[in-house]
């Protein structure tokens, strides 16, 4: 993204970041870890893996994005879906306070079509392929 696009980018995404920074407060302010990695504040932190594995509605979560942060279990699950969180990253920045509600809606569409409702959730479906397309130019480098 351009330099000069940056600023009007967070704050289009600032709604869903504002929400990613309020759920990781309780871990920024105790034994959790927060630090900025191009551009995107990464967090995790008992609180936050607490949340990702049993208060998540779908079986639990690696990692989520909201906006321009990324919450996780563990910094190896940071580090284990960098490529993915930031294609929702992109997708938020794209969507803005908008990508939420279109995210359920495509969660619906995915079960109504017979699907998985995360696996073949459109937004999903691009986080994965970019994932393999990276996964498949590291294994021939």
């Amino acid at each position: 993204m351009n330099s000069w696009l940056r600023p009007f980018s967070w704050l289009w995404v600032s709604p869903n970041s504002l929400l990613g920074i309020a759920l990781l407060l309780p871990d920024a302010l105790g034994r959790g870890r927060v630090r900025l990695v191009d551009g995107v504040l990464e967090a995790h932190g008992p609180f936050l893996r607490f949340l990702l594995r049993r208060a998540w509605p779908i079986g639990g979560a690696s990692a989520m994005t909201l906006g321009h942060v990324v919450i996780a279990r563990d910094q190896a699950a940071l580090d284990a879906t960098r490529i993915h969180e930031r294609v929702h990253v992109a997708q938020y920045e794209l969507w803005g306070p908008l990508f939420i509600p279109a995210y359920l809606v495509a969660s619906v569409l995915a079960l109504a079509r017979g699907g998985d409702v995360y696996r073949d959730n459109a937004f999903e479906a691009e986080a994965f392929a970019v994932e393999s397309r990276s996964d498949e130019v590291a294994i021939r480098d």
